[in-house]
């Protein structure tokens, strides 16, 4: 089942964790993408945020950054923000405390960020209360469900357009998976905040 939203018992567990932003009468919405980056799709994402002046979050995997660093080193020099993914995307439920907490910090040695988004949104509250002392975590208020090759674009689309509102922090994915959808799901999403009204701007850790 696919959840816009991160349900009220995940939301209480982890209620200092940044899940929605608040900025008076401003509209803003914030774009972030997960996993990469990866050559399939992090560059035709940084191109269409590139027409259309916006600037985003890209929450990387350690791996990934070593992998493609001249991608990664594209994202920075373009002025978007970065955030820990973990280095090998790890699943918090299933793995160790000590693994879990040593996996973001071999993370941090290639991103220099203090923010953090557990992979899956999957963090038991042990590993949650250790991280929180170094890093901002950072959820989501909308999730496209752009990662499921079972789910169409318009489908993903309208995910979006329906949950959007002021202060979202919306999750979207630079992977393999998602690189199909990226074009027009991006592409119609930017449309879509124009229209509205709405300021699509980078995380910050001071939040």
């Amino acid at each position: 089942m696919h959840f816009a939203h991160i349900p009220r018992p995940g939301r209480l567990l982890l209620g200092d964790a940044l899940f929605r932003i608040k900025e008076g009468d401003k509209k803003p919405v914030y774009l972030t993408f997960d996993d990469g980056p990866v050559p399939e799709a992090t560059p035709q994402i940084l191109d269409i945020l590139q027409k259309y002046h916006v600037k985003a979050t890209f929450f990387c995997v350690g791996e990934n950054v070593k992998k493609y660093p001249q991608i990664f080193q594209r994202i920075i020099k373009e002025g978007h923000s970065v955030g820990n993914h973990t280095y090998n995307h790890l699943n918090g439920w299933k793995t160790d405390n000590r693994t879990y907490i040593d996996n973001i910090d071999k993370c941090a040695e290639v991103v220099q960020s203090k923010l953090f988004r557990p992979p899956y949104g999957r963090i038991k509250y042990s590993q949650y209360r250790k991280v929180k002392k170094k890093f901002r975590v950072v959820m989501w208020d909308v999730l496209s469900g752009d990662y499921d090759r079972a789910k169409n674009t318009e489908y993903c689309l309208g995910i979006v357009k329906k949950n959007l509102r002021s202060g979202s922090v919306v999750v979207f994915h630079d992977s393999v998976k998602a690189a199909p959808k990226i074009p027009v799901l991006l592409t119609e999403t930017l449309e879509f905040i124009k229209k509205r009204g709405f300021e699509a701007k980078p995380l910050s850790s001071s939040f």
